[in-house]
Parts: C-alpha cells; sequence; structure tokens
C-alpha cells in the first residue's frame, strides 16, 4: 500500500471513530475530559490525515 493511499485510509477511519465519539457519547461523564470533545479533535486530525492522502495522490500523479 502507498503511503498516500494509506494517509487516506488512515485518515478515513480516525474521521469515523471521531464521528462516533461525537454523535454517541453525549451523555458519558469522564472527569478528565468530555468525549465529544475528543471526537471532534479526532475528525480534524481524520480530516487532515485524508486530505494529505489526496495531496499526496495527485502530487504522484502528476
Amino acid at each position: 500500500m502507498s503511503k498516500a493511499r494509506g494517509n487516506l485510509v488512515e485518515g478515513a477511519v480516525t474521521f469515523v471513530i471521531g464521528l462516533g465519539l461525537w454523535l454517541f457519547t453525549g451523555d458519558v461523564e469522564i472527569p478528565v475530559f468530555t468525549l465529544t470533545k475528543v471526537g471532534v479533535v479526532m475528525m480534524c486530525v481524520g480530516g487532515v490525515l485524508a486530505a494529505a492522502g489526496l495531496w499526496q495522490g495527485a502530487r504522484r500523479r502528476t
């Protein structure tokens, strides 16, 4: 698997996990941090990874 495809897959999986945390953990109480905020951060990181994978894939073709 190329680095571009790996980043794209990793970003998509991270985004989906973050989306699940954001949608379904509103009732969960953890003393240190809020899982919904962790979900938002994971979605941002996943989006950046997916964008980097798309960028790397486009740069390699040209």
